[in-house]
């Protein structure tokens, strides 16, 4: 099925009143969470995942893509407003956003990073739909040995490269590969790390450990540093861009969803580096009158580069995810637990097992977008008495619904004290500085890499050098080693250099 085909199938299915209730719901959720500093579409999303038990896959999936869209719009809102991003993608943003509010443009601000979402939402998701097709055939190419070295690459660069401290993220890698290994193993029949805990033999629950980290976690964390205190909030102001801005937006617009995208895609992908590039490219290019405004009054390229590079990059973050299985983000991550939670598995055969599923989310992500066009300009007073809410209130509600929802899902008391005790790991990550994403991605890639490294040495009859003579293969884990050692390599010639 070609692409224009397949959109259409996928239209035909996303413009029913159920899945536009879907879209719309979670627009507004995803919305509302990325204004709130600290929430994000991860902890959100691994809230909702207990009504995948209730809710026919393509609501769910719907309604946690319109959640994942939503926060990246809403993100721009309290970086500009309140100089708080709540995400890492929005840091940079606020560089810009926070100086023009403080000046009176908070208006233009916000209408620019809304507009910018839209213009990379779009790009992004035609990008989805275009190239998941060419990279499902690609896929198709490769075998176990492939699979295990793409696997191998993508735990390095979300744990080591991604993260202030390779150490610290390899720990957390290790800490979700251990859970991962609870339960029974499919070879051998054997019981691993149960303790001889009946409840265990079946593992430990994707959906529990999701929520724990990112909900009961954050909430804990955000308990342990509160620190009293009501935020101000800038005036919005008039919510328009004058001819002149749109002339100054059009081209960072165009400029940042072009780089946004392609870092998404990349197992070592992410929204901090498209979007930091974005902001310097934008400084060079900016017209010589305009450049005194970069860290005085604000510049509006600085927030409509940025903003246009953090949403492409997220939705770029989908193609590896529905084409090859594997999450290079903590929310792509909770949305493959997602898909495991309907016993479907995202991979090269996902478009043509599931091609309903996947053409009808790919054309809700247009449809989304349009929405919170509507949704983030008109109704930005809403989102300002949001950011009014009181943190106690907020994470009290969250641990409640977190702990309503995981005991709902098997009624097992025994899920309520892991999901506490590695809810107070996760507080404990992040007190440290430890990254919480890896855990996960760790706990569902580690028993596909398991699988996969087991056939590759049962085809070869345990060779292990199957990974190192075919190309394929050889190649990615090179890749993996120089994204490993390169920074390390390079830090040290520049220390040698300098002596």
């Amino acid at each position: 099925m070609d692409a224009i085909n397949g959109l259409a199938l996928g239209f035909g299915h996303a413009l029913s009143l159920t899945n536009l209730g879907w879209a719309m719901l979670g627009c507004f959720l995803g919305t509302a969470v990325g204004v709130l500093p600290g929430i994000g579409p991860a902890l959100t999303i691994a809230l909702l995942l207990p009504i995948t038990f209730q809710v026919s896959a393509t609501g769910a999936f719907i309604l946690f893509c319109g959640v994942f869209y939503g926060a990246m719009y809403g993100g721009s809102t309290a970086s500009i407003l309140l100089n708080a991003p709540g995400e890492s993608g929005s840091i940079i943003t606020a560089l810009e956003g926070a100086k023009m509010a403080r000046n009176g443009r908070a208006g233009p601000a916000l209408a620019t990073a809304a507009i910018g979402s839209f213009v990379a939402g779009v790009v992004g998701t035609l990008g989805i739909a275009f190239l998941g097709p060419v990279v499902v055939d690609l896929a198709l190419l490769l075998g176990p040995a492939e699979y295990f070295a793409l696997m191998v690459l993508c735990f390095v660069t979300v744990s080591a490269v991604l993260g202030g401290s390779a150490l610290r993220g390899l720990v957390s890698l290790g800490f979700g590969l251990m859970l991962g290994l609870v339960g029974i193993d499919l070879q051998t029949g054997q019981p691993r790390l149960t303790f001889g805990v009946p409840e265990l033999l079946d593992g430990v629950n994707v959906v529990l450990v999701a929520v724990a980290l990112f909900a009961v976690g954050e909430a804990l964390h955000m308990a342990w540093r509160h620190r009293g205190g009501t935020p101000e909030v800038r005036p919005v102001g008039r919510l328009m861009l004058s001819r002149q801005d749109l002339r100054r937006s059009f081209w960072p617009w165009m400029r940042g969803a072009g780089l946004g995208f392609p870092f998404g895609v990349l197992p070592a992908g992410g929204t901090e580096m498209p979007t930091m590039l974005s902001y310097y490219a934008e400084r060079k290019l900016v017209a010589p009158e305009h450049r005194a405004e970069f860290g005085t009054t604000g510049a509006i390229e600085g927030v409509a580069g940025p903003e246009a590079a953090n949403n492409a990059a997220a939705a770029g973050v989908l193609v590896p995810m529905l084409t090859l299985g594997l999450p290079t983000s903590a929310t792509a991550a909770i949305m493959l637990s997602a898909f495991q939670s309907y016993g479907i598995q995202p991979g090269p055969l996902l478009f043509q097992t599931q091609g309903e599923l996947v053409w009808t989310l790919i054309a809700s992500l247009f449809i989304a977008n349009v929405m919170l066009v509507v949704l983030n300009l008109p109704l930005v007073g809403l989102w300002v008495r949001i950011l009014k809410i009181p943190q106690p209130q907020l994470y009290a509600g969250i641990l409640v619904f977190a702990t309503i929802g995981t005991y709902g899902i098997s009624n097992s008391v025994v899920d309520l004290v892991l999901l506490y005790a590695i809810g107070t790991v996760g507080m404990f990550m992040r007190r440290f500085d430890f990254p919480v994403a890896p855990v996960v991605i760790g706990m569902i890639l580690g028993p596909m890499a398991e699988q996969a490294l087991r056939q590759a040495l049962t085809i070869s009859q345990g060779d292990w050098s199957v990974f190192l003579t075919r190309p394929g293969s050889l190649a990615i884990l090179l890749a993996a080693v120089a994204a490993l050692a390169g920074p390390r390599l390079y830090t040290l010639w520049r220390v040698r250099r300098a002596a």
